[in-house]
């Protein structure tokens, strides 16, 4: 038994040590602000995929029409959402080509639209994860891209929307425990200003994740909105149910 009870605690502190050495430098996932019932977040998260996103990623499980359940019209999509050759009845396809994306960041980008729904993990949920790795671009210039993130190291990703963020620089503090030095993230430096403030580029990637994860279930809202009108209906069947049954039985006990 102390044989057991030795090798589980040695098992236990490497365990233990494997985790320290693995977040030397991470950072913990932020809680994104759901809020995929919001129409005007979701159509400025639209608006934003399409723009900064669809130009390497596809979302080929999407048909732009389907935007008409986010409140916008036929018209709004084709004047505002399509590419030229595009029609409102097609799937979003990435404008890039994929061998090209291949050549350029060592893997062709992947499809988004289930990106949301894909990522959950101990940190959180998927939409956790996309808010806290869309902010967490820095400046790199050891990478064929010229970026990093904190969130997802040595990512082939670039940041597509760092004219909206600006550069930023992240801050550590060196640590030493148990004999090892680590560095902890502390927050972040601005080295040059972008063309919105932190808390605007905060919101939009706010609606750009709304947007993911609504894309990722499109009938999600109504899915809860009728799933609770069918828990109410069995709530009463199940009372109607019960009182027939003491009716029908009172006279045989």
């Amino acid at each position: 038994m102390k044989k057991i009870i030795r090798t589980l605690i040695a098992a236990f502190g490497l365990a233990a040590g494997v985790v320290h050495a693995a977040g030397d430098e991470a950072i913990s996932w932020d809680r994104a602000p759901k809020q995929t019932t919001d129409l005007a977040s979701l159509q400025n998260g639209a608006k934003l995929f399409v723009n900064y996103c669809l130009n390497c990623h596809s979302a080929a499980f999407m048909r732009f029409n389907r935007l008409r359940d986010i409140g916008l019209t036929e018209q709004q999509i084709k004047d505002n959402l399509l590419f030229t050759t595009d029609k409102v009845g097609e799937t979003m396809k990435a404008a890039i080509d994929p061998k090209q994306a291949k050549e350029w960041f060592g893997a062709n980008p992947p499809d988004l639209t289930l990106i949301a729904r894909s990522r959950a993990g101990h940190g959180g949920t998927g939409a956790d994860y996309l808010y806290t790795f869309l902010r967490s671009f820095y400046r790199d210039d050891t990478k064929a891209t010229g970026w990093n993130n904190l969130v997802f190291p040595s990512v082939g990703m670039p940041h597509a929307l760092w004219q909206l963020q600006g550069e930023r620089h992240p801050v550590f503090e060196e640590h030493e425990s148990h004999g090892h030095k680590t560095r902890v993230f502390k927050g972040w430096e601005q080295v040059t200003p972008g063309s919105m403030t932190p808390l605007q580029f905060d919101e939009n990637i706010a609606d750009l994740v709304n947007y993911l994860q609504w894309m990722g279930e499109p009938g999600q809202n109504t899915r809860r909105r009728v799933g609770v009108w069918v828990l109410i209906f069995l709530g009463l069947l199940t009372l109607t149910t019960w009182r027939l049954h003491a009716a029908y039985w009172k006279d045989v006990k």
